[in-house]
């Protein structure tokens, strides 16, 4: 069944291309942006226009946060626009301002864009858990949508590594939502914490690499596992579709499947993959600086009727498949 088309911003990346071939699974036509490189070449989409559906039913725009006008004719028409694309910095190649700032202004133009077109009904816009657990609150806490990240302690906790990005993520969060408020457009925000699973492109995404640190042996990645809260990408795809579909949301949902603590992980993957020699994480105990994030509650969005279909364990099977696939294993 036809359901309407709906545009999707950054669609190379890890979420947004699995949520492409979700969308075309369930009978949406699809306009995908992607960014051209420096040169005004496209960088390869043939794993987009290759899924089932995509002949018939995806249309790939060029379009870039910094020049929020190029979104205006993927937008056109559609009766929903899930907003993915973000700048990923997290060492610090660009200043904080300037990477909030350029994506701020091209997501407040995009909404514009979308009240401007007069057809799109709803906007599914992607947040992080970076906006909602980095406040000091304690590891032990379970946070809710009521939760937001304190910039000022991020600045101050993690300068080295991924403040540009987090409070990026958390900032614009916010003004999207009071711009929804202002203009009467219909907004709500998804808030993932590490998207694990299979993926779509030939290389291996971000969270990804980093949540496979055990398979890889890449010991320096542990210290982001000590307590994270894990999610599939299959299951934050349904979730955006689901509340876009969703009369009756409203604002902020987290969408988390479950919490583990880096000692669980250890004997989850040695003990389901022995075939790999995965590095023992005694020497975390002399680490001083290690992730300790509070938990987060799902409990809105299963509150919708939305269900989670994987587990943990799920997860690194399909992403280590996945990974077998590529050559990367």
């Amino acid at each position: 069944m036809k359901k309407g088309t709906v545009c999707v911003t950054g669609g190379r990346g890890y979420l947004a291309s699995w949520m492409i071939k979700r969308l075309l699974d369930d009978g949406y036509s699809v306009n995908a942006t992607v960014r051209t490189t420096d040169s005004g070449l496209r960088k390869d989409v043939s794993y987009l226009t290759n899924l089932p559906g995509a002949s018939e039913r995806l249309k790939i725009f060029d379009a870039d946060l910094s020049k929020p006008d190029t979104f205006k004719a993927p937008i056109k028409g559609c009766i929903g626009v899930f907003l993915v694309a973000h700048p990923m910095d997290f060492v610090g190649k660009e200043p904080e301002e300037v990477v909030t700032e350029r994506a701020m202004k091209g997501n407040l133009g995009i909404l514009q864009a979308c009240v401007d077109s007069k057809t799109v009904k709803k906007v599914v816009y992607t947040s992080s858990g970076s906006a909602v657990v980095l406040n000091g609150k304690n590891h032990t806490e379970v946070l809710d949508e009521e939760s937001w990240s304190d910039v000022d302690y991020i600045r101050g906790r993690y300068k080295d590594f991924g403040a540009p990005y987090y409070i990026s993520k958390t900032i614009i969060e916010k003004r999207i939502l009071d711009f929804a408020d202002n203009k009467g457009l219909d907004v709500v925000t998804v808030v993932p914490n590490y998207i694990h699973g299979p993926f779509i492109g030939p290389r291996c995404p971000g969270s990804v690499y980093v949540s496979m640190a055990m398979i890889f042996g890449k010991t320096e990645n542990y210290k982001m596992l000590v307590k994270t809260d894990f999610v599939h990408v299959d299951d934050v795809a349904r979730a955006h579709i689901h509340l876009l579909e969703s009369p009756n949301a409203k604002g902020r949902y987290i969408c988390s499947k479950m919490g583990i603590t880096i000692e669980e992980l250890y004997k989850l993957l040695s003990t389901r993959y022995p075939e790999y020699k995965i590095p023992n994480i005694d020497f975390l105990k002399d680490v001083e600086k290690v992730m300790k994030f509070p938990s987060v509650s799902s409990g809105k969005l299963l509150g919708t009727g939305f269900e989670f279909k994987y587990g943990i364990e799920e997860m690194f099977d399909d992403a280590i498949d996945c990974c077998k696939r590529n050559n990367i294993l």
